[in-house]
């Protein structure tokens, strides 16, 4: 007797819930607002489900920016080119701005003018004015 009424009880649920709503919502939708926008109201057929997105990002903060990329993570390319520019400061070859040999001579005026054309670009002040 006990399972009839269960059952009974278990089918009816469905049906007095809808009765007592009148009908039932044909859409649910799912919104994300940023800090500061409103949530959108819900209309009878419309139900609207919010949630604040206190990332922006899609990537956890955990995996951003977590500093210099290690030398075994590093493409053979981007090794080389770390192994050939130390090389050229310690040889003090021409255009490297060391104080071993003759490459001081040219390599830091070049960098002097490299970083004056980066800075006029970038419209820093100062860059414009001739030293």
């Amino acid at each position: 007797m006990f399972r009839i009424a269960l059952a009974a009880a278990i089918v009816a649920t469905p049906a007095l819930a809808a009765a007592q709503s009148g009908t039932a919502p044909q859409r649910i939708r799912s919104v994300t607002v940023d800090q500061g926008q409103k949530c959108p109201e819900s209309t009878a057929e419309e139900v609207v489900v919010c949630r604040r997105a206190e990332e922006p990002y899609r990537i956890p903060p955990a995996l951003r920016d977590s500093g210099p990329i290690a030398a075994q993570n590093q493409s053979w390319v981007n090794r080389a080119a770390a192994i050939d520019d130390v090389s050229r400061r310690a040889a003090g070859l021409p255009n490297t701005c060391s104080p071993i040999g003759t490459g001081g001579a040219t390599g830091c005026s070049l960098q002097a003018l490299q970083a004056y054309a980066r800075d006029r670009k970038a419209g820093v002040d100062g860059a414009a004015q001739v030293p």
